[in-house]
């Protein structure tokens, strides 16, 4: 069954990580970071299925070479707790076989990173564990049209009513920041983990007939009354695989056995309100017209005597039942 999985990280020098490190343990690579001089040499590391790099029309071509590019871009930016890159997991269909997969990933990488200016290097992991899944690492600065590195923001004068600069007490003149690309805006992460749904659903998964479909949105944004589970990770699928339980394993197991739980109390809901309608328009209408109250506690014996027949052969304790009251139905636990 292919899965919806797509996380957002920034690689961030203040939180004392490196982009040449981030690279080089996601391709099984030996680089050196020339910012500060360690060697990171990840050449071991195992499940590495396919690498490469895809560039703006505007970039080196040297960038193609993964040191060239990561240390470039650790060399550009000079604040320590800059941002150095942004990282897009995301899982992979399995129904699809390497080929579709690798397709699959360029033509979202090139169409939602690369087309508009960023250097994407791509790394794709599978260690046969059912967990296929790709690690994009992304440029976070613009590149100019003669190849150098752009800014990612820029000092805007603020103007007053008369079309005039505003001048602080200090003697200088009030700006406010603009950011040169978007690419950090809230609306544009929606738009990536929409595209990525939209890619796997409309084209690779109906195009190779596969039925499943996967949705972005959240099961509350879908409507849809389940607990999402958490993901799991690489060390605990591997050590849920052996039979060693996990702490976010043993999550998933009460959050599945919560879920079974409420779509048993959606059903049972689901068949006593079709059964409330399926008492006679006349039985109604006589009822009202009688003592709309006493018709009320006749409702009310039906609706009990309908939920203790299906508790009865139910050996589920956690079943729920409607008490009726004249103003409003109370949720009790039988």
């Amino acid at each position: 069954m292919a899965i919806y999985h797509l996380c957002i990280k920034i690689i961030s020098r203040g939180k004392g990580k490196s982009a040449v490190a981030a690279s080089t343990y996601r391709s099984g690579e030996k680089i050196k970071n020339e910012y500060d001089g360690i060697v990171h040499d990840f050449t071991r590391k195992g499940g590495i299925a396919h690498t490469e790099i895809l560039l703006p029309q505007n970039a080196p071509q040297e960038f193609v070479n993964r040191s060239v590019l990561w240390n470039s871009v650790e060399k550009i930016e000079k604040s320590k707790n800059s941002q150095l890159a942004r990282e897009i997991e995301v899982a992979l269909p399995k129904e699809l076989d390497r080929e579709k997969q690798i397709e699959l990933i360029r033509e979202y990488v090139k169409e939602n990173f690369v087309k508009v200016g960023m250097c994407a290097d791509i790394a794709l992991h599978d260690k046969n564990d059912g967990n296929p899944h790709c690690h994009i690492l992304l440029t976070m600065r613009p590149l100019n049209e003669d190849t150098t590195w752009g800014a990612k923001s820029k000092k805007e004068y603020i103007i007053d009513e008369n079309g005039e600069k505003v001048k602080l007490r200090n003697g200088n003149y009030k700006t406010r920041k603009i950011n040169t690309t978007d690419w950090n805006e809230q609306e544009k992460a929606e738009h990536w983990r929409k595209a990525w749904a939209d890619i796997i659903t409309n084209k690779y998964l109906e195009e190779n007939s596969i039925q499943d479909k996967v949705d972005h949105r959240s099961y509350q944004r879908q409507g849809i009354e389940q607990i999402p589970t958490i993901h799991l990770g690489v060390s605990a699928t591997q050590m849920e695989k052996k039979g060693i339980a996990t702490d976010r394993g043993n999550i998933n197991r009460e959050i599945k056995h919560q879920n079974a739980i409420l779509r048993e109390i959606s059903r049972r809901i689901k068949a006593l309100l079709n059964w409330i309608r399926g008492i006679g328009k006349e039985e109604k209408q006589r009822a009202k017209i009688q003592n709309p109250p006493s018709h009320k506690k006749k409702i009310c014996s039906r609706i009990r005597f309908y939920i203790c027949s299906v508790h009865d052969s139910s050996s589920n304790n956690g079943v729920f039942f409607l008490d009726y009251s004249p103003s409003t139905l109370i949720r009790s636990r039988i």
